[in-house]
């Protein structure tokens, strides 16, 4: 027999769920969280995503991407370092009719020389439209601004995540 409903207290009224590792992993400068943005060009934040410090950034691009599909929005253009250089996040990019910017790695240019014609042509890259990428790191400056941010005090990552939706809200209100 179950108490009733009132007797029991309200059930839980979590949206964000939190993950087993409550965002914590270990990097080289030790046990970090990494956040994870899609900036705007006037250096707002337009997507956020948590995930542990030892987590790879390619593999949060598409989750990114789709949590600013579900708002409504696609990007006309998108400008990232090499560390979103895979071929996968390529064809993502083409699949979604994403125009973008990324500078090949070193081994990917050989290996795509090495197979010869059958190594496709190489992706076309503006270096003058690459100089705006600096807008993602100036945007996480801003960040780095909240002292709780960039030091993270928070045990739950969903309470992290708070603080740095509220910093991204304060800096979206900022002219």
């Amino acid at each position: 027999m179950r108490p009733p409903r009132a007797a029991r207290g309200a059930g839980p009224n979590d949206k964000i769920p939190e993950p087993g590792d409550h965002g914590i992993g270990r990097s080289r400068g030790g046990l970090t969280t990494k956040v994870h943005a899609l900036a705007g060009a006037g250096i707002h934040p337009v997507a956020l995503l948590l995930s542990a410090g030892q987590a790879g950034d390619n593999p949060r691009l598409v989750p990114l991407l789709d949590a600013l599909a579900q708002a409504g929005y696609r990007p006309a253009h998108l400008l990232a370092d090499k560390a979103y250089s895979h071929p996968s996040t390529g064809r993502e990019l083409r699949r979604r009719r994403i125009r973008h910017t990324i500078p090949e790695r070193c081994d990917q240019v050989q290996r795509r020389k090495d197979k010869g014609s059958a190594g496709g042509r190489p992706p076309q890259f503006d270096p003058g439209l690459y100089k705006e990428r600096n807008t993602v790191e100036r945007g996480f400056g801003r960040f780095k601004q909240w002292r709780g941010i960039a030091t993270r005090y928070d045990k739950y990552a969903r309470t992290y995540l708070g603080g740095v939706l509220l910093a991204a809200t304060v800096i979206l209100a900022r002219p």
